[in-house]
């Protein structure tokens, strides 16, 4: 699978800190029963590498990845942990090089055009726009549509149900990250339903419903 495939799977990437091993399975098994497959598992937790192994051995609908790569080292580990994706907040020769000598998909952070066009120089015209409310959103993304039609986009950072809509009618935009689809308090308690709900919500934020 690509890049641009995975970004095709659903209008949200959920953006996960999985902080408890135990709730890794149940947590996954809830976003995939409602729809969303694609889990970026963030390098923010002691438990991360332990649970996207677990997950891609326990949870075969799931297409699982690694977020916040930002040393070849973390990429590595993360291929050894059974990651079918990677993302990165940002880009150095080092990651790129390692990112296309691996054959997974990988999304690199950028955040100004110069960024953009270092990306896709290096063979990556399908970019994460990090930190996306931070560093202009919306307005940002449609002003580099017109320069750079060719590059996708999967905004992430300060994005929530209220505003993703807007990021998703955008022509270069094919998914938003987003962290709402696991509140810590909902993950604490362990309440998968609520978890798949919101799952369910989520793919309905896709471009033909707005």
């Amino acid at each position: 699978m690509n890049a641009l495939e995975l970004l095709e799977q659903s209008p949200v990437i959920p953006v996960m800190v999985i902080k408890d091993i135990d709730s890794a399975v149940d947590l996954a098994a809830a976003l995939v029963s409602g729809g969303i497959r694609c889990l970026e598992i963030t390098l923010r937790s002691s438990v991360a590498f332990d649970a996207i192994r677990l997950i891609g051995e326990a949870v075969p609908k799931a297409i699982v990845g690694v977020g916040t790569v930002r040393n070849t080292s973390q990429f590595d580990a993360a291929l050894d942990a059974g990651a079918k994706f990677a993302v990165s907040p940002g880009l150095t020769r080092e990651l790129a090089a390692a990112a296309r000598a691996s054959g997974i998909a990988f999304l690199p952070g950028i955040a100004t055009p110069s960024e953009s066009m270092f990306a896709a120089d290096r063979g990556y015209t399908v970019q994460k726009l990090f930190p996306a409310e931070a560093v202009g959103g919306v307005a940002l993304l449609k002003s580099l549509y017109g320069p750079m039609p060719d590059i996708a986009f999967c905004p992430t950072g300060g994005i929530n149900p209220r505003n993703a809509k807007n990021y998703l009618a955008l022509p270069n935009v094919r998914c938003v990250g987003g962290s709402w689809l696991t509140p810590d308090s909902v993950v604490a308690n362990r309440q998968w339903d609520t978890i798949a709900q919101l799952a369910r919500e989520a793919c309905l934020l896709g471009k033909s419903g707005s």
